[in-house]
């Protein structure tokens, strides 16, 4: 219906949050139409009126009534083409009772000049208020300055367009939700005249910022306050201030690229900075936040070039932070302690290039997290610094890498983790001023000599010490390489039904096959290994590996203690024998096959039903075992009434079926 008028940015705005309350649409009629009972929407087209009639059709009755003050109703009702962006009556009342005074007072012109500046002397529809566009006011020729951001919101001086396009018979009005005020200024000079910005005055001189500010652009900057610089660790500001990278790098985390007036937050926003990284600007109910923080005490103080949110918090970048910052920043609160009181503290905070290696909290077994600090923990920690500022993109597989402490590190490259040693890498890097930090998931775990040294230093692994004598295998596990070696533990030897074990380990050619399908080429840890990870033995079908709630699964065989390293592998701990998966599903289909026959026969013999001998043998095997039973003799012909007798009484007395023999098959 062309006579039915819609407002453009209901659309845009329907289930939208705001500063994350939720937006609420109200239906009214657009100026110029109205209701008509029995009929939907609003019909009934009016004539267009002028400005000054239009400002109290669409609500904006104080500004209508301000330009009678001010003399200015002949102007607006008169010949012409103007916009007027008129306050609304809540944003006259919300201006100080003081100003609002010296506006309206009858003795003086302030209050005609501060609505002609709300006036451009042409139409311009919202669609034509471009982003970054500036249009010369009817005030002494003063610009007014318009933003209109991809969220759909138009503002004018910070100011947001609640009720854009309502046309009239010489222009256009657009309901503003503050009175907008003459902009002489740029932004470093909004920053020059303010004492409470005199230590950020002070640090910008000294980043050689200040040119910067004072050229044309679209800048916002949060203005950190002298309060904010106070909370500041004078020596942490002091090392700033004395740093012409890390200062520059601090202020620039405070400016971002665009302007963004207060009005244009919607929600959380990742906003690039000067410096190269983001900030998380948002808002909680009314408050702007950063990063999550509800810090900014005052916002859209508009500058010619930008605009300026006052912000009671230092925001330091990573990049002006050293190794101890970094951690002290992250989720590695027992590291960090740790690396202090180990005396590690001049490293992490002077100027050397250096890796640090951080792990988690969940990484440190309890004892660990709350134990005095002893000479081995000392040692362990200063492995944990790496000699060289290094990023985790440029490491490649094989690589090595010095420790503070002397040692070399490993690098392994899987599909679904990069590892040093044992350890993964579990977030991103972290990289400050002269070094880097990568976030770990485990505790370093040093290699200690050879695999062969690793398993005769454990008296769990004395069997599989011999058996690997006795099969010829010590050279290949002493020898410089990379190995896996899943190795079976004396638990997993004993499971083995004693004639068997003693036959196998007199046995030398049988003894290398089983072990040499313990092993493997190449260095795979724990965290490399995935839902669907294939490994070659030495000898033999492949290896099955999965993970299942952080335990890795070799042939659906639980590695009970992974990540054992070795200077030429790495070892798996299993506390059972890993047979291919083929034997294991025969040896699992023979099982049936024997269970089936077994209810057959007693079926039979027993001239009863296989569901019945099922029932019976699943209760028999919970208070006996099958191979109690007789293995000579036929099973005899049971009447009905034995039959049910024996069903009936099976738990109470199971040497009834003693008898069958074939139980015991």
């Amino acid at each position: 219906n062309p006579n039915v008028c819609y407002f453009t940015n209901c659309k845009q705005w329907y289930n939208r949050k705001v500063c994350g309350q939720p937006t609420v649409i109200t239906y009214e009629c657009c100026p110029g139409y109205e209701k008509v009972v029995g009929e939907k929407g609003c019909p009934a087209a009016l004539p267009l009126v002028n400005i000054y009639h239009t400002l109290g059709a669409v609500g904006a009755s104080t500004t209508q009534l301000y330009t009678d003050r001010a003399e200015l109703r002949p102007e607006i009702e008169g010949p012409g083409s103007f916009t007027f962006f008129a306050p609304s009556n809540e944003a006259w009342a919300a201006l100080p009772t003081e100003i609002l005074d010296a506006l309206v007072s009858n003795v003086n012109i302030e209050l005609l000049n501060a609505l002609h500046y709300h006036m451009v002397n042409k139409r311009l529809t919202s669609e034509e208020l471009k982003h970054g566009a500036t249009f010369t006011s009817m005030y002494q020729d003063f610009n007014v300055h318009v933003h209109h951001y991809p969220t759909g919101i138009v503002t004018v001086n910070c100011a947001r367009l609640i009720k854009p396009d309502q046309h009239a018979t010489n222009g256009i009005v657009h309901v503003v939700d503050r009175v907008i005020t003459a902009i002489s200024n740029d932004v470093h000079t909004i920053i020059d005249v303010d004492d409470d910005l005199e230590t950020l005055r002070t640090a910008i001189a000294a980043a050689g910022l200040t040119a910067m500010l004072e050229t044309d652009g679209h800048y916002t900057v949060f203005a950190p306050t002298n309060e904010a610089f106070e909370k500041i660790p004078q020596e942490t500001l002091n090392r700033i201030l004395g740093d012409p990278v890390a200062l520059r790098d601090m202020l620039n985390y405070h400016i971002l690229r665009n302007m963004q007036c207060a009005e244009s937050i919607v929600t959380g926003t990742p906003l690039e900075t000067l410096q190269g990284t983001v900030l998380e600007v948002g808002c909680d109910r009314n408050a702007m936040t950063l990063n999550g923080k509800a810090i900014v005490t005052k916002t859209d103080q508009l500058g010619t070039n930008g605009v300026v949110h006052y912000i009671n918090e230092l925001l330091i970048p990573d990049s002006a932070k050293t190794l101890l910052e970094l951690a002290d920043g992250s989720n590695v609160p027992t590291a960090t302690r740790l690396f202090v009181e180990a005396g590690l503290h001049s490293h992490l905070t002077g100027s050397e290039a250096l890796t640090l290696i951080a792990p988690q909290d969940d990484a440190f077994k309890g004892e660990t997290r709350g134990e005095s600090m002893t000479p081995a923990l000392k040692t362990l920690l200063s492995h944990l610094i790496l000699k060289e500022r290094l990023s985790s993109k440029s490491l490649y597989h094989g690589q090595e890498l010095e420790t503070l402490g002397g040692l070399k590190l490993r690098v392994f490259v899987y599909r679904n983790n990069l590892c040093i040693e044992n350890m993964c890498i579990a977030a991103h890097d972290r990289v400050g001023r002269f070094g880097s930090m990568f976030t770990v998931n485990k505790l370093l775990s040093p290699p200690t000599g050879t695999v062969m040294d690793l398993l005769k230093n454990q008296d769990r692994f004395s069997v599989l010490v011999g058996a690997l004598q006795t099969a010829g295998l010590t050279e290949l596990l002493n020898q410089q390489g990379a190995l896996t070696f899943f190795a079976p533990t004396n638990d997993a030897f004993n499971s083995i039904p004693t004639a068997e074990r003693n036959r196998l380990l007199r046995n030398s050619a049988e003894l290398s096959r089983l072990l040499k399908f313990h092993l493997s080429e190449g260095l795979l840890v724990s965290g490399g290994v995935s839902s669907h990870t294939r490994v070659t033995p030495l000898q033999g079908e492949r290896l099955e590996l999965g993970m299942r709630n952080y335990t890795v699964y070799v042939n659906r065989v639980p590695v009970t203690d992974a990540d054992l390293m070795a200077t030429n592998g790495v070892v798996h701990a299993v506390s059972r024998i890993i047979k291919p998966l083929r034997q294991e599903v025969r040896d699992k289909a023979v099982e049936k096959f024997k269970a089936e026959l077994s209810y057959t026969k007693i079926s039979q013999g027993l001239n009863i039903s296989r569901s019945t001998v099922q029932s019976i043998i699943r209760k028999w095997k919970e208070y006996s075992t099958t191979a109690n039973l007789p293995r000579h003799g036929r099973p005899p012909k049971l009447t009905d009434r034995t039959r049910r007798a024996l069903v009936r009484n099976v738990t109470k007395c199971p040497k009834l079926l003693e008898s069958s023999s074939v139980l015991g098959s």
